[in-house]
């Protein structure tokens, strides 16, 4: 009983009541309803909520420093389901979202990659509905280039001395990003978001 972590099941526990909450808030997307405008801005508002919430319940602390969450889950719903415009502009608010709640900025360009930009990235995945996994997949190394290219250009100073800065941050960031991205992508798998494909072309064709 002492090796089991009851905080982190309690917060895995969360994070998957949340993800329940997500697919009921959408249920109307799912029988071909709820397209307008107003649906849209209630459903990024939604999905930015969660995963501003999900940043801060982390699955698992890595020693080094760096979290998993599934705080990309909602992005990428909203991405797969929505189109790419849709779900990089999502990526883009939880970006100014995680600056509020958690700011690290030692230049503008580092703010810009680290935050707004790395987190539209996520959106990308809208541009493989078809696809959700390799969707998943891009958006997320989207994101992971983005922290790459961050930490070779403003984090350079934390790389060990003698070592190479590329390996340094890809290494670095590897550690947390990885399993993030296969989380996502089991996440999605169980959610099973996108997968019935020309989903869109029949609902389009019951309302005609």
């Amino acid at each position: 009983m002492n090796g089991i972590d009851w905080r982190i099941v309690v917060e895995v526990a969360a994070a998957l009541v949340l993800l329940v909450v997500l697919i009921r808030l959408t249920r109307p997307l799912q029988a071909g309803q709820g397209r307008g405008p107003a649906h849209v801005v209630t459903e990024v508002g939604v999905a930015v909520a969660l995963a501003a919430v999900l940043s801060i319940i982390r699955v698992f602390r890595m020693p080094q420093g760096g979290s998993i969450s599934l705080e990309m889950v909602p992005i990428f719903y909203v991405a797969l389901r929505r189109g790419a415009g849709t779900g990089i502009l999502a990526g883009l608010v939880l970006g100014m979202v995680k600056l509020v709640l958690e700011p690290y900025v030692v230049h503008p360009l580092q703010f810009l990659m680290d935050y707004p930009l790395a987190f539209a990235a996520l959106g990308l995945a809208g541009f493989f509905s078809r696809v959700p996994l390799a969707g998943v997949l891009v958006g997320g190394a989207g994101r992971f280039l983005l922290h790459v290219l961050s930490g070779v250009v403003f984090f350079s100073s934390y790389a060990p001395e003698g070592s190479n800065v590329w390996v340094y941050s890809l290494t670095y960031n590897a550690t947390y990003m990885v399993p993030e991205v296969v989380i996502a992508m089991v996440v999605m798998v169980f959610l099973g978001v996108g997968f019935a494909r020309g989903g869109r072309r029949r609902a389009h064709g019951h309302r005609a």
